[in-house]
């Protein structure tokens, strides 16, 4: 795993199944390609996504790996904790409102090089 620089946020105020719904599509592709798909969707998670992605580049930079040979080797979002709130609802019910939070996990690689 030397040639891996990661990022990771913990705690975003987006639920995993929206940050998912970004994540998917940007699995696998080079960071070039990710940050500009990431920059033509309107959405906040794919606002986050971004600023991880972003993070991941710049720890890479600092380990001295080549920025355009870099793709994104491995990217997940997890459940974090679930704020509970009630709220009430007719004949003195009450529904429970869960406030979702996320981590988000970015890997990335460089690409080997072919001998030709």
């Amino acid at each position: 795993m030397e040639n891996t620089a990661r990022a990771i946020l913990r705690y975003a105020h987006l639920s995993p199944y929206k940050a998912r719904q970004v994540i998917n599509l940007i699995r696998g592709k080079d960071v070039a390609t990710a940050l500009a798909i990431l920059s033509q969707i309107p959405k906040k998670s794919a606002r986050v996504v971004e600023k991880v992605l972003k993070s991941a580049i710049a720890n890479a930079e600092f380990k001295g790996m080549d920025i355009d040979n870099l793709y994104i080797s491995k990217i997940h979002a997890e459940e974090g904790p679930m704020l509970k709130r009630y709220t009430p609802r007719a004949h003195g019910r009450a529904t429970m409102i869960r406030r979702r939070f996320s981590h988000i996990y970015v890997y990335l690689a460089e690409k080997q090089q072919e001998d030709k």
